[in-house]
């Protein structure tokens, strides 16, 4: 299958952005900033120290890049607050000279937000929700890539790598194709690279059958990512079938999502991913 990639294959593509053929995109997450429910209105360096503990301990246990994105911020919205955004594009500004790895960033559930904040931080790549209309926790969740691609181009990043989350957690879609087929469409009509595969909710285990799937029905020329519940524990076997992964929860204390980067987790998940992938 042809798109865009003009017949590069996967190794090669994520090379160019991760310097790796598997790589491990770890999340770094914000904690609730402001403009959400939880924010707790402590000053606005705190997210800065916050998200500087955790990308200090990944580069230094050697993930291959990071993720900046807003979990915290829940209830969840489709349209981001311009708070968030604002937000972490300050902190990464401010930490801008101590990131040392491929790092994206991801606004939920805003492509245009997320879009946005790549332009103004300099991130190589993006993760969102490009395509499909779900029923979800936030309600009716409609989507038009043709919208943002228009506004990629307007924005100069066209090099920007787009990871395309196809199975939107917390939601189901309402036109239910079977996975392999979305993926196959959505390379076609949406210019998809590179395919993220999830499970139902942040920290759930992805369906290694679906990543089989998608992986069979799209080629060898995009790239197929784990999304969601990847752990020291089926590390190995995910890489067997997936391109690469991201990785959030398994890797903070305690394993809880809303906590910070554990250092000891993340070596002991460094090691295992280092074998495998040698």
């Amino acid at each position: 299958m042809k798109n865009k990639n003009g017949g590069v294959e996967v190794s090669k593509l994520l090379k160019k952005y991760f310097g790796v053929s598997k790589p491990v995109i770890v999340m770094v997450h914000f904690p609730p900033l402001p403009g959400s429910p939880l924010y707790d209105g402590k000053s606005s360096e705190d997210p800065v120290e916050w998200v500087r503990h955790d990308l200090l301990v990944l580069q230094e246990e050697g993930v291959d890049a990071v993720m900046f994105g807003n979990e915290a911020d829940r209830p969840y919205k489709i349209q981001a607050d311009v708070a968030s955004p604002t937000s972490m594009a300050y902190a990464i500004g401010r930490l801008r000279s101590e990131i040392k790895v491929p790092f994206g960033v991801d606004v939920l559930w805003d492509p245009h937000s997320t879009l946005a904040l790549a332009k103004a931080t300099g991130a190589t790549f993006v993760r969102e929700i490009f395509t499909g209309i779900y029923s979800s926790d936030m309600g009716i969740w409609n989507t038009s890539p043709g919208e943002v691609f228009r506004y990629k181009r307007l924005l100069e990043v066209d090099d920007l790598l787009l990871l395309y989350n196809i199975n939107a957690e917390f939601a189901a879609p309402l036109a239910m194709r079977p996975i392999e087929i979305v993926a196959k469409s959505v390379v076609v009509s949406s210019l998809a690279q590179a395919i993220c595969v999830s499970g139902p909710i942040t920290g759930e285990e992805t369906n290694l059958e679906d990543l089989k799937k998608v992986k069979e029905a799209v080629g060898e020329e995009i790239a197929i990512l784990a999304n969601t519940g990847v752990n020291a524990k089926n590390v190995e076997k995910t890489l067997k079938v997936a391109d690469g992964i991201v990785v959030g929860t398994s890797l903070k204390k305690e394993g809880i999502t809303w906590n910070q980067i554990d250092r000891e987790r993340t070596k002991r998940f460094m090691e295992v991913v280092n074998k495998a992938r040698n």
